[in-house]
């Protein structure tokens, strides 16, 4: 009888240690499944922000070639005459101006 007792209580203790360690088991899966849910949601933010970065590269890129086209520009006698005739009113000499009257 006192055997009986005894093996009644062990089984009766394991079902609640089997009990307490899927209930721990079960916390730590919703844990680990909450944590994926919110890490997915930073991934998809980081990629957003990653092409718009990438997009901002490109017209910088753009910006630059436009920069370097106008600095090869400026550095022509065409471009270096024009502005010296219209800012500063420079002529050849021996070359006539007419100006026009508004």
């Amino acid at each position: 009888m006192a055997r009986r007792k005894v093996a009644y209580r062990k089984r009766h203790q394991n079902r609640f240690s089997m009990f307490l360690v899927t209930l721990v088991v079960v916390m730590v899966m919703a844990a680990v499944a909450l944590r994926s849910v919110e890490l997915k949601q930073k991934i998809e933010v980081k990629l957003q922000e990653q092409e718009l970065l990438l997009l901002q590269i490109e017209e910088e890129r753009l910006r630059t070639l436009a920069i370097e086209e106008f600095a090869k520009e400026i550095q022509t006698k065409g471009f270096i005459e024009n502005i010296a005739r219209e800012k500063l009113g420079l002529v050849y000499e021996g070359e006539i101006l007419f100006k026009q009257d508004d």
